[in-house]
Protein backbone atom coordinates (compact mmCIF):
# COMPACT_ATOMS: atom_id res chain seq x y z
CA UNK A 1 0.00 0.00 0.00
CA UNK A 2 1.29 3.48 -0.86
CA UNK A 3 1.43 6.35 1.59
CA UNK A 4 -0.01 9.81 0.98
CA UNK A 5 2.70 12.11 -0.31
CA UNK A 6 2.91 15.89 -0.29
CA UNK A 7 4.69 18.00 -2.86
CA UNK A 8 7.36 18.84 -0.26
CA UNK A 9 7.93 15.12 0.38
CA UNK A 10 8.18 14.62 -3.38
CA UNK A 11 10.85 17.32 -3.54
CA UNK A 12 12.84 15.55 -0.81
CA UNK A 13 12.54 12.23 -2.68
CA UNK A 14 13.61 13.87 -5.96
CA UNK A 15 16.69 15.34 -4.26
CA UNK A 16 17.57 12.05 -2.56
CA UNK A 17 17.71 9.68 -5.53
CA UNK A 18 20.02 9.23 -8.50
CA UNK A 19 18.77 10.39 -11.91
CA UNK A 20 20.32 8.78 -15.00
CA UNK A 21 20.28 10.42 -18.45
CA UNK A 22 18.38 8.20 -20.91
CA UNK A 23 21.17 7.66 -23.47
CA UNK A 24 18.98 5.50 -25.72
CA UNK A 25 16.63 8.42 -26.44
CA UNK A 26 18.83 11.50 -26.99
CA UNK A 27 16.22 12.97 -29.35
CA UNK A 28 13.89 13.23 -26.31
CA UNK A 29 16.25 14.26 -23.50
CA UNK A 30 15.12 13.01 -20.12
CA UNK A 31 16.34 11.24 -17.03
CA UNK A 32 14.99 8.35 -15.00
CA UNK A 33 15.35 6.79 -11.59
CA UNK A 34 14.86 3.12 -10.84
CA UNK A 35 12.98 1.82 -7.81
CA UNK A 36 15.62 -0.83 -7.06
CA UNK A 37 18.43 1.74 -6.89
CA UNK A 38 17.18 2.85 -3.46
CA UNK A 39 15.36 -0.07 -1.80
CA UNK A 40 15.39 1.93 1.44
CA UNK A 41 13.18 4.54 -0.28
CA UNK A 42 10.72 2.12 -1.90
CA UNK A 43 7.70 3.44 0.06
CA UNK A 44 8.59 6.98 -1.07
CA UNK A 45 9.07 5.79 -4.68
CA UNK A 46 5.60 4.22 -4.68
CA UNK A 47 4.05 7.26 -3.01
CA UNK A 48 5.65 9.60 -5.56
CA UNK A 49 4.38 7.43 -8.42
CA UNK A 50 0.90 7.59 -6.85
CA UNK A 51 1.18 11.40 -6.54
CA UNK A 52 2.09 11.64 -10.24
CA UNK A 53 -1.01 9.60 -11.07
CA UNK A 54 -3.36 11.47 -8.75
CA UNK A 55 -2.22 15.05 -9.34
CA UNK A 56 -0.70 14.88 -12.82
CA UNK A 57 -2.06 16.17 -16.10
CA UNK A 58 -2.59 13.98 -19.16
CA UNK A 59 -0.45 15.07 -22.10
CA UNK A 60 0.26 13.46 -25.47
CA UNK A 61 3.68 12.11 -26.43
CA UNK A 62 5.48 12.88 -28.62
CA UNK A 63 4.18 16.39 -28.10
CA UNK A 64 4.78 17.56 -31.64
CA UNK A 65 3.28 14.48 -33.32
CA UNK A 66 0.10 14.77 -35.35
CA UNK A 67 -0.92 11.43 -33.84
CA UNK A 68 0.70 10.91 -30.40
CA UNK A 69 1.73 7.34 -29.49
CA UNK A 70 0.98 7.74 -25.78
CA UNK A 71 -0.90 9.85 -23.29
CA UNK A 72 0.82 9.88 -19.90
CA UNK A 73 0.10 11.66 -16.64
CA UNK A 74 2.76 14.32 -16.02
CA UNK A 75 3.37 16.06 -12.70
CA UNK A 76 5.16 19.42 -12.89
CA UNK A 77 7.55 20.04 -9.99
CA UNK A 78 10.00 22.95 -9.89
CA UNK A 79 10.73 23.17 -13.62
CA UNK A 80 10.63 19.46 -14.43
CA UNK A 81 7.83 17.12 -15.37
CA UNK A 82 7.67 13.60 -13.92
CA UNK A 83 5.88 10.58 -15.35
CA UNK A 84 5.62 6.82 -15.19
CA UNK A 85 4.85 4.48 -18.05
CA UNK A 86 1.41 3.46 -16.82
CA UNK A 87 1.92 0.10 -15.10
CA UNK A 88 -0.09 -0.34 -11.89
CA UNK A 89 1.68 1.43 -9.01
CA UNK A 90 2.90 -1.81 -7.32
CA UNK A 91 4.53 -2.88 -10.62
CA UNK A 92 6.02 0.54 -11.48
CA UNK A 93 9.82 0.37 -11.54
CA UNK A 94 10.87 3.63 -13.22
CA UNK A 95 10.02 7.31 -12.81
CA UNK A 96 11.08 9.63 -15.63
CA UNK A 97 11.68 13.37 -15.66
CA UNK A 98 12.41 16.07 -18.22
CA UNK A 99 12.85 19.80 -18.04
CA UNK A 100 9.50 21.51 -18.57
CA UNK A 101 9.03 23.22 -21.90
CA UNK A 102 6.21 25.54 -22.78
CA UNK A 103 3.17 23.43 -23.42
CA UNK A 104 -0.14 24.69 -24.78
CA UNK A 105 -2.86 24.36 -22.15
CA UNK A 106 -5.25 23.12 -24.82
CA UNK A 107 -3.16 19.94 -25.19
CA UNK A 108 -3.26 18.99 -21.51
CA UNK A 109 -6.01 17.87 -19.20
CA UNK A 110 -6.26 18.23 -15.42
CA UNK A 111 -7.33 15.13 -13.53
CA UNK A 112 -9.68 15.85 -10.70
CA UNK A 113 -13.10 15.29 -9.25
CA UNK A 114 -14.78 16.89 -12.26
CA UNK A 115 -12.58 15.37 -15.00
CA UNK A 116 -12.23 11.59 -14.96
CA UNK A 117 -8.99 10.05 -16.21
CA UNK A 118 -10.81 8.23 -19.02
CA UNK A 119 -12.00 11.55 -20.46
CA UNK A 120 -8.46 12.95 -20.41
CA UNK A 121 -6.98 9.81 -21.96
CA UNK A 122 -9.27 10.25 -24.96
CA UNK A 123 -8.46 13.96 -25.29
CA UNK A 124 -8.10 14.86 -28.96
CA UNK A 125 -4.61 16.08 -29.93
Amino acid sequence: MTMTFSLDQARMYIAGVRWQFAKTMPQWPHEYTVRQWRPDLEPAFLAFAALIRSDGMVRPWPRDAATPRYRHLYLDVDGSEYWTMGAPIPQTTVINRARTKSFPASRSCSIGRQTPVAQCLTLAP
